[in-house]
Order: structure tokens, then sequence, then C-alpha cells
């Protein structure tokens, strides 16, 4: 019989090769839920997740402030460093420096250890700030379109509802609360399915993408070496903090949704090769150090 941490390692390659093997009748089931069936299962994650966040151990931090530094500074470095490869080479770059922590990163950070309270706190701020600051940007480097209500209304809804929601329930179900707290492993499932479904969005807008392939490759090589680079710094500003999963889950773990529609609506449409490559970059991080979390927990239980 398969245990628990067997189970895990062998569902996150799976989930993965599922979506790219089922990509077509993915993508087709997206389309016709009105690409709701992603979004659902991220507000039950952070739902999930939330229930446990006490709201009055929320506090900003000086590792906040350099992770938000990192973002912004780094964005904008990132750009001109790869303007002499062409324009969307630093578009695509720099989007996938500029996009916030993703809503899942909270998730997987606690499932590796982190404190939640710490990266819900930097979600919240990240997310806010980004919605600010992103429409400045893709103003300056893109085609100037692109508005704070626009930015906002992609981010409030999945982050704000699941906050508050869990919250209340904190206070006003507590049998609840604690049934879901003993029962936190579910939202790995629920991350697993939206793994399999992200991948199969990637895997059949990388098919369908009328670009050169040697374009393709060079955002895909851009958004590797950017994602090992986040994680990397993250994990080391986190160190510094006290809490390294948490600064490496903060810093690499990206709204890739949110990068990709930004590239699409405001920068060359090609450039979004390189956010919906860091889609695949990210999970491939985040299942080795899942399994590495696991195997670790699995020889102290020896």
């Amino acid at each position: 019989m398969l245990s628990l941490h067997n189970l895990k390692t062998a569902a996150m390659p799976m989930g993965m090769v599922v979506g790219v093997l089922l990509c077509r009748p993915i993508a087709a089931l997206e389309s016709w839920s009105g690409n709701t069936i992603t979004p659902a299962l991220i507000s039950m994650m952070l739902f999930f997740t939330f229930c446990r966040v006490d709201i009055r151990q929320m506090r900003p931090s000086r590792m906040h402030l350099w992770l938000l530094l990192f973002q912004l500074i780094g964005a904008v470095a990132v750009y001109y460093a790869c303007m002499p490869f062409g324009q969307v080479m630093a578009q695509g770059a720099m989007v996938c420096v500029l996009a916030p922590i993703a809503m899942a990163a909270v998730v997987i950070g606690g499932m590796l250890g982190a404190n939640i309270a710490t990266m819900a706190t930097y979600s919240l701020i990240c997310n806010f700030v980004i919605a600010v600051f992103a429409p400045l940007m893709l103003h300056a480097y893109g085609n100037g379109d692109c508005t704070f209500g626009q930015i906002a209304m992609k981010i409030a809804p999945l982050l704000i509802m699941p906050f508050v929601a869990g919250q209340a329930c904190r206070h006003l179900f507590r049998r609840l609360t604690q049934w879901i707290s003993d029962h936190s492993q579910i939202s790995f499932y629920m991350w697993l399915i939206s793994l399999a479904i992200v991948i199969g969005r990637t895997t059949c807008f990388i098919l369908d993408t009328d670009a050169d392939s040697g374009v393709e490759i060079r955002l895909a090589a851009a958004a590797l070496v950017i994602c090992l680079i986040q994680f990397a710094v993250g994990r080391r500003l986190g160190r510094r903090y006290g809490d390294t999963v948490a600064g490496g889950q903060s810093l690499g773990q990206k709204n890739t949704v949110l990068a990709v529609w930004m590239a699409q609506q405001f920068l060359d449409p090609v450039s979004s090769v390189a956010p919906t490559a860091y889609i695949v970059w990210q999970n491939f991080v985040n299942s080795y150090q899942i399994y590495k979390k696991d195997r670790e927990a699995a020889k102290n239980q020896i």
C-alpha cells in the first residue's frame, strides 16, 4: 500500500504529465467553464489557508520591504539588461520579475513549513503595491493602456474574498476551522488539480503561439534563469530574517496567470511566452521542494 509520502511524490510529476497529454481537453473544459475552474480552486486553497491565519500575527517586516524592492528595481534592471536581445526579450523578462506573488504561494509555503502569517501579510502587501506600480511600468515599457483598476480587478476577488471568508470562519465556525486545520492536506490535492489544468493550458498556448521558435526558446531560457534567481534570492533574504521558505516562495512563486494577461494585453503578445514558461519552471521547483520536504519527514519518522 502506498504511503502518503510516496503518493505525493508520484502525484506531482503525474499531474504535470496529465496536463501535457490532455492539454486539448483541459483547455476545452476551462473554456467551457468560462475560465472559472482554476480561480475557484485557488480561492478554495486560499480559504483553507487563511482559516489557519491569525490576523493578529500579520505584521509587515523588513523582509517584505526587501522583497518588494527587489521586484520593483529588478523588473526595471532586467528590462534594460535584456534590451540588447530585443524588446520582446526585455518585456518578457521584465514581467517575470514584476508579477506579484502567486495566490497559491501561501498554500505551497504552508506545505513546506513557512510561517503562513508572514506569507499572507506579504501576499496582501505585494499584490496591492504591484497593482499601483505595474500600470506605471507597463505604460513606460508597453503600449501605455494599462490602468490601476484593470489590474486590481484581476487581483482583488481572488485574494480579498478568501481572506475575509477565512477570518470570518475562524471567529464564527470554530469547529469547521478545526476540521479544516486537521485536514489541511486537502489543499495539496486541490493544488495538484490546478497544476494539471495550468500545465495543460500552458502546453496549448505554446503549441498555438505563432512566433519564431528561436525567440520562444530564448524567452523560455530567460524565464528559467529568472525563476531560479528569484527563488535563490528570496531564500537568502528569508534565511536572514528567520524564514527561508517564506522568502523563497514569496519572491519565486509568481502569479503567472496575471503575468501572462499583462504581457498579452499591454506588451508585445509574443513576450507572454516568458511568463508562460515560468509556470512550468516554478512548478518544477515547487514539486522538487515538496518531494524533498516529504522525504525528510519520512526519514525523521523512521
